[in-house]
């Protein structure tokens, strides 16, 4: 059976609380992998509004997202422009509200970050926190309610607040393998016929697919 169109709206039939996130998200700063996903009772449509907050085009930091990401409600992507300026004595933006004699609200100042990019095949849980600027590598699992605020190696698992691994998925070289294999890559005709490869958990048969 052939891989469904990773533009479809609403790709589970009869249910329309889950969203392929190239159907819905439209913004010049946020890039998205195919069949990367986001669940959501109220609505999946509402992405980039309810989960990915401070996200200024003036500051030009941009969200990438690649494939087969499983996003769950709540999840909350925060942007560099949440940051307030730290170099004098107050944090106070008094620039963005027009007050007189002091600088006008810039991207200067801010501690900017850099781009927030997620890896491949990682499932962030409900209500994560991922602040600016974290890079996820690929098959992490972020955990419920985790707070992210560094960078993640692939295959960890994260939990807590602040976030930590409290493990790795698995064995180093395994974690190794699967970096080189790069199954997301493969041609969506070469992934559908190896779902059974890559769902299971033997290395060797699916390096032996390559």
């Amino acid at each position: 059976m052939p891989l469904p169109d990773p533009k479809t709206r609403h790709p589970i039939a009869g249910w329309k609380g889950t969203a392929f996130l190239k159907a819905v998200v439209d913004h010049p700063l946020v890039e998205v992998g195919d069949y990367s996903y986001y669940d959501d009772s109220r609505g999946p449509e509402h992405f980039l509004a309810r989960c990915v907050r401070y996200h200024f085009d003036f500051i030009g930091d941009r969200l990438i997202i690649g494939k087969f990401v499983a996003i769950a409600q709540g999840a909350q992507f925060i942007m560099n422009g949440a940051n307030h300026p730290m170099g004098g004595f107050s944090t106070y933006p008094f620039g963005m509200f027009g007050f007189e004699n002091v600088p006008d609200f810039t991207r200067d100042g801010l501690g900017l970050r850099g781009d927030t990019v997620i890896g491949n095949d990682v499932w962030i849980g409900r209500e994560a926190v991922i602040m600016p600027g974290v890079t996820i590598g690929d098959g992490a699992i972020i955990g419920t309610r985790a707070q992210v605020a560094r960078d993640v190696p692939p295959y960890a698992v994260i939990v807590g607040n602040p976030g930590r691994v409290v493990k790795m998925r698995f064995a180093p070289e395994v974690v190794a393998a699967l970096l080189e294999i790069r199954w997301w890559d493969w041609e969506p005709e070469k992934i559908a016929r190896n779902l059974p490869l890559i769902a299971g958990a033997d290395i060797d048969a699916l390096r032996a697919a390559v």
